[in-house]
């Protein structure tokens, strides 16, 4: 049966269960054995990491999925031997031979797909943001330790060197106690933006229901898919998409689990285009230890808002520039009624190791040693879940128009029940969590 078949036949018998089983489920790992991969998205983000995991010698990539077949068949080209390739992920969670699955899916999903895998026994690499509801996400967390599997997110600056040698300098009080943190998304798309279209027929290959998935039947929009999702806030969103990398960040550096409260504004501004997300954004945070994080999301002007850098962390001592090349810390000056003599000595640290790919493969490696050990990764699914949960709140803020007010620990707003009902959608069936 070819893929085009296999999605009429394979997709009307959809709610069909999965044999949830997988060898990898039960394996002791040896040192040289090969894990077995299957891909799921091999699409823009998808080839990226792709191209990160064909590095490593004790893995091999035996099957591949995405909804738009040209995808797979750009993916084919990369392997060095042809994988097995499907339009329908179900058909790679059914295979024993498989160990683990390399998720790389528009946003909506990560959920199902996380969850399916971790009950048919595979360990899982899934991208950021983790999910795109706060329910999702830790219904993630249930199911990888449930099912005791390793799921990696990911958030690929949780293997830098770089950022580790900056969470140590951070975290040992080297630039004094910071209060502000702050990243941007910075891209002038005035005036067109993603452009418009109509509905339509999707281009050949694409598998458009299964494309929405878990989302609501609707008619496809080339605005929409196979890449423009990231400005519809159904699929995705750039608060999330961007923000959970620099708030994953700034988490990490500051030793912060969740924020205790946020506020976020913005809107439609300027571009003029199908999009359903502002072209102008920001979300502050604020920490019950006492400091602010703030992510802001700017469409309709991209110049630098940082003296450096990439992120920005504000202490009493010092600030600290983050960039791909390496950190530097600015010494701080007394200001008003204080002394104005500099209150430490500048710092540059510069290791050149902090380029994405090179931080993806580390990543990548990162998960494949630890399906064999069996330990936590880097981005271990909690720590993953609670970087995208500040994004997913601060959407929900901007959608309710409140400061609203978080407890980390039930996962719930305490000051306004409407945010409360945005916490999770109900999926189209068969695509539930269940």
């Amino acid at each position: 049966m070819n893929r085009r078949d296999f999605t009429k036949a394979g997709a009307a018998g959809a709610a069909g269960a999965v044999a949830w089983s997988a060898l990898s489920a039960r394996r002791v790992w040896g040192a040289n054995d090969r894990i077995r991969l299957g891909f799921i998205g091999v699409g823009n983000r998808g080839g990226q990491v792709l191209d990160a995991f064909l590095p490593h010698p004790d893995m091999e990539v035996v099957a591949i999925c995405d909804v738009f077949e040209p995808y797979m068949d750009r993916a084919q080209e990369k392997l060095p031997a042809k994988a097995d390739a499907t339009v329908d992920f179900r058909e790679i969670l059914d295979r024993k031979d498989v160990d683990a699955v390399v998720i790389c899916t528009p946003d909506h999903w990560h959920a199902v797909q996380t969850i399916w895998a971790c009950r048919a026994g595979k360990d899982v690499y899934v991208e950021k943001p983790l999910s795109i509801t706060v329910v999702e996400g830790r219904k993630m967390v249930q199911a990888a330790r449930q099912y005791q599997r390793v799921v990696q997110v990911g958030t690929h600056r949780r293997s830098s060197k770089l950022y580790a040698q900056a969470a140590e300098l951070i975290g040992s009080g080297k630039i004094g106690k910071v209060t502000v943190s702050r990243a941007y998304r910075l891209s002038n798309m005035y005036p067109g933006g993603i452009g418009k279209a109509p509905a339509g027929e999707p281009p050949p290959g694409l598998h458009w229901d299964l494309w929405l998935g878990p989302r609501p039947e609707r008619p496809f929009q080339a605005t929409i898919a196979p890449y423009k999702f990231r400005w519809w806030d159904l699929y995705s969103s750039q608060m999330a998409n961007w923000g959970v990398h620099y708030l994953d960040a700034i988490r990490w550096l500051t030793g912060e689990l969740a924020p205790a409260s946020v506020c976020a504004m913005g809107g439609r501004f300027a571009v003029e285009d199908d999009r359903t997300i502002p072209d102008t954004a920001e979300a502050v945070f604020q920490f019950a230890s006492g400091r602010l994080a703030i992510f802001g999301q700017y469409e309709a002007c991209g110049n630098p808002v940082l003296l450096q850098g990439e992120l920005e962390l504000r202490g009493t001592l010092g600030t600290a520039y983050i960039s791909s090349r390496g950190l530097n810390v600015v010494p701080e000056r007394g200001g008003q009624f204080q002394d104005a003599a500099p209150r430490m000595e500048p710092i540059n640290i510069d290791i050149r190791e902090g380029e994405n790919d090179v931080m993806t493969v580390a990543h990548a490696r990162n998960f494949l040693d630890c399906i064999k050990s069996r330990e936590k990764p880097n981005a271990d699914v909690e720590i993953g879940h609670r970087s995208t949960t500040c994004s997913l709140i601060a959407n929900i803020s901007l959608a309710v128009g409140a400061r609203l007010e978080w407890d980390a620990e039930r996962e719930r707003f305490t000051n306004h029940e409407a945010a409360n009902a945005l916490l999770d959608y109900e999926h189209r069936k068969p695509w539930t969590l269940d």
